[in-house]
């Protein structure tokens, strides 16, 4: 087995052993890292391997969408953002222009790094017995 199967062997198993909390903070870090790659190839004039990004960028942004339960007042707010970054992924793909991918990259980012830190407090208030 190469090192690119082996690679993938092991992306498959630890998507199919992660609790949807850890699914979600996974879908997080893909979403910035294909925005970073289209904000990549347009600087590199590669507008087909930006499209490609992007486009890989709003499914997973539409996924998180569609998983989010809105029975929650701050889950409708939340999904007003998605919704947002969207808008900013799809305008930063048709007019090749880096600006709407940051600010999408950046909520992006405070996203997951909020996700990230209300998982790590539940873990501690579980073992405190919380």
């Amino acid at each position: 087995m190469n090192a690119a199967n082996t690679a993938n062997a092991y992306k498959r198993q630890q998507i199919m052993t992660a609790s949807p909390e850890e699914l979600t903070l996974m879908l997080y870090n893909g979403a910035i890292r294909f925005v970073n790659e289209s904000i990549q190839a347009i600087e590199q004039k590669n507008l087909e391997k930006a499209h490609h990004a992007n486009i890989r960028a709003q499914n997973i942004v539409r996924e998180l969408m569609i998983t989010t339960d809105t029975s929650y007042e701050i889950s409708k707010n939340w999904l007003l953002l998605d919704e947002y970054i969207l808008h900013c992924l799809v305008q930063g793909n048709i007019k090749k222009d880096i600006e709407p991918l940051e600010q999408a990259k950046k909520l992006l980012t405070e996203f997951r790094d909020t996700w990230g830190q209300a998982m790590k407090q539940v873990r501690l208030d579980r073992a405190a017995g919380n």
